[in-house]
């Protein structure tokens, strides 16, 4: 059994979806393709230009965001598997990024990681406030770039 597994399939363009479905026409029933999107992917495949993609579509789920104290217990158990200890990142900076990532573990562990860059930086081996929020301050953290002036 072959199962392509395709991530951030919501940014692959729609001609390519559909080459994708013509391309496993040719495998046998038994074979199936794993598409990993945002929304826009839905939205994508609802137009009528894309009614033989969706038909095709077997199951599809919408993962909520995770609760604070579920991404919290995610970064203490990999700082654990790192071979680093929980307090690695004080009890301010540490809510300070799981309120930041906003329940998605992708920015949860960007902002961990950025974090411990600037601690690098700074040369101390204890993440606080001040390398958290100088990675928040970074243009590509912040929402307010993404409206025009």
């Amino acid at each position: 059994m072959l199962v392509p597994i395709i991530d951030d399939a919501h940014l692959m363009p729609a001609d390519c979806l559909r080459k994708l479905r013509l391309l496993c026409e040719d495998f046998l029933r038994s074979h199936n393709l794993v598409l990993i999107g945002q929304p826009p992917l839905l939205q994508s495949l609802s137009l009528s230009i894309n009614e033989e993609i969706r038909s095709r579509v077997t199951y599809s789920a919408l993962l909520q965001r995770l609760a604070p104290e579920t991404v919290e217990q995610f970064v203490l158990d990999q700082l654990d598997r790192a071979g680093l200890g929980p307090n690695t990142f004080t009890p301010e900076a540490l809510a300070l990024i799981v309120r930041s990532g906003e329940g998605l573990l992708r920015r949860t562990r960007n902002l961990c990681l950025s974090s411990l860059i600037e601690a690098v930086r700074d040369q101390t081996r204890i993440v606080d406030l001040k390398q958290v929020n100088r990675v928040l301050l970074q243009p590509h953290w912040r929402k307010d770039c993404d409206n025009p002036l």
